[in-house]
């Protein structure tokens, strides 16, 4: 089953093509807070994006462009304007495919197969995880947040994707230890806390304030 993600404000064409597209097997959401596409793409993490090109606050070039700062997830773009230049531009800023309204299901449906098929016959979707709109990367371990890439070091990383991954349960100090550093017969315990500290200002600085919380004798937790 694939996850596609339909960003349209047209809320009763979007249950339309919901409708539409679910008896193929597929699941769908819609997007409701359209300030806040970001958030709820990353929290899907779809396989295929359904992108409208007039949208309230920003439009879907904003979006697509977005998108394609942390993922290479296919995007069709859904548009009434199928001029020539709209058409271009959608292909430039990154998207896949155009299906021009009204609606066709029977190209839309043929359109999203054919997508689906080239795109992860052979690969999955590019892994990312999300909490209090802080995207993580899999693919190039960096931490995205409020448009600005958080580079991070190799245990930084690996801490934030244990706890990520993991987000709403305590993770032991020697879960952590153990993922670190997994080749070496001895750590000291005081290199952990000294990683998780650095993680935790480089967090901050960027506005991540109380992401990691300790839980005293037990681990850390994101929740």
């Amino acid at each position: 089953m694939y996850r596609i993600l339909i960003i349209e404000d047209d809320f009763s064409l979007a249950q339309i093509m919901k409708k539409q597209i679910e008896p193929w097997g597929n699941e769908v959401r819609l997007i409701s807070d359209f300030q806040n596409v970001m958030s709820a793409f990353a929290e899907y993490n779809p396989h295929l994006v359904l992108l409208d090109i007039m949208l309230p606050f920003f439009n879907g070039y904003h979006w697509c462009s977005e998108i394609r700062k942390i993922s290479n997830v296919p995007i069709i773009f859904i548009s009434s304007a199928s001029d020539n230049m709209n058409i271009v531009m959608a292909m430039n800023m990154g998207g896949d495919d155009f299906i021009s309204k009204p609606v066709d299901p029977n190209v839309m449906n043929a359109k999203i197969q054919a997508i689906l098929r080239r795109s992860y016959s052979m690969t999955g979707t590019t892994p990312i995880l999300e909490h209090r709109g802080a995207i993580l990367n899999l693919s190039d371990n960096t931490l995205d947040y409020e448009g600005c890439k958080i580079n991070l070091t190799k245990n930084e990383f690996r801490i934030l994707h244990t706890l990520m991954e993991q987000k709403g349960k305590i993770v032991s100090r020697d879960t952590l230890m153990m993922n670190l550093w997994q080749d070496d017969c001895y750590v000291e315990e005081n290199t952990l806390t000294v990683n998780v500290t650095r993680l935790r200002r480089k967090l901050e600085k960027s506005g991540l304030h109380d992401f990691i919380t300790t839980k005293v004798g037990s681990g850390y937790i994101i929740q």
